[in-house]
């Protein structure tokens, strides 16, 4: 009898150390929620992919969950972030959209007091992908400058909507970086804005998003009325391939370094991210689910019933791109953060 107890315990021992067989991706999303955090106000540029990709994506997810869409704007988006990497489930029902300056913060330290509100680490976020990339443009009325030498050559009035927004920055680095002499006004409350301060001539032009400008006043590029002299990403863009970027206009490798180092945000214009140590197979479900919803005959037209330029970005390519910012000299993003710092102080 004590032979076969010990035997029976014996058996039961080695029982205990088998793992039970791992719950499905399936099987843990049935039923459940996730939550989509979005680091900005309702209604605006990051709040009506995040909210087109909620409604499409669950039934692309094993399980189907539903997504709710919760919105945390402040700071930029890095209230957002810090809640996401630090207090956020890890098991895969939460996914968060940053800002895209979020991705160059913890190198640059310009929205966080030298980095003081940065509570996390970029390189460890899991990483879904970008429903758009955000190619950016300078025009000008064609009465104005034919060429970006001209910008070189003459004042040239730009509209802006603040210090810290891209349609101020990016032409300030020209400004810095490239001898042009434009004038930039900031202070309007929109783009749509700008757009009728041109019409006006109460500026000559500004830097936008080549998708703005090509949904919003097709007439404008098509009657000749302006000109886009410059580009702002790694290559150019197949809508305007004469268009030259910056990166080709520098005079040094160094400076062709700090566009490239700034303009990998709009490379991902709108990204989604996991909380670190979410299950790998979650995160690859997820990954997948995104890849299948941006080929989605549904989601796509009602993407292009509402003007929103898919060019997406997966999982993985946007973890290649934070490990490039994260590679980039420091010399290089020192420099990147004294010029917007100069930018900032103005």
């Amino acid at each position: 009898m004590n032979h076969r107890v010990f035997v029976a315990a014996l058996i039961g021992t080695l029982l205990a150390g088998i793992p039970a067989k791992a719950q499905s991706v399936a099987d843990f999303y049935r039923g459940k929620s996730i939550r989509l955090i979005i680091g900005a106000a309702a209604g605006g540029g990051y709040d009506i992919p995040g909210r087109l990709l909620a409604t499409h994506m669950p039934r692309h997810i094993p399980g189907n969950p539903t997504i709710i869409v919760e919105n945390m704007p402040g700071a930029t988006s890095l209230i957002m972030t810090n809640y996401l990497y630090t207090r956020a489930p890890r098991d895969g029902t939460a996914m968060g959209m940053p800002n895209n300056n979020v991705p160059l913060e913890p190198r640059l330290k310009l929205l966080s007091r030298d980095g003081g509100n940065v509570s996390f680490d970029i390189s460890k976020f899991g990483w879904v992908g970008s429903p758009v990339q955000e190619p950016q443009i300078l025009f000008t009325l064609a009465s104005a400058a034919r060429s970006f030498e001209d910008l070189k050559l003459r004042k040239v009035v730009l509209g802006a909507t603040g210090r810290s927004a891209d349609n101020y920055s990016l032409p300030f680095l020209l400004n810095q970086l490239l001898g042009a002499k434009t004038e930039i006004i900031a202070g309007y409350t929109g783009q749509n804005d700008i757009f009728i301060a041109v019409d006006r001539g109460e500026v000559q032009g500004n830097s936008t998003g080549l998708t703005n400008l090509l949904v919003t006043k097709p007439d404008w590029i098509r009657d000749g009325r302006i000109k886009i002299l410059v580009q702002f990403g790694a290559t150019r863009a197949r809508e305007i391939p004469d268009v030259p970027t910056a990166i080709e206009l520098a005079a040094d490798e160094t400076t062709r370094e700090m566009f490239r180092f700034f303009g990998k945000k709009f490379q991902m214009a709108r990204p989604v991210a996991l909380p670190p140590d979410v299950p790998p197979t979650r995160l690859q479900a997820l990954q997948e689910a995104f890849n299948a919803t941006m080929e989605d005959k549904a989601f796509r037209g009602e993407a292009q019933r509402i003007g929103l330029e898919l060019n997406p970005v997966s999982g993985p390519e946007m973890a290649r791109l934070i490990e490039e910012i994260q590679a980039t000299s420091e010399d290089v993003v020192q420099r990147m953060r004294t010029v917007l710092s100069q930018e900032q102080a103005n």
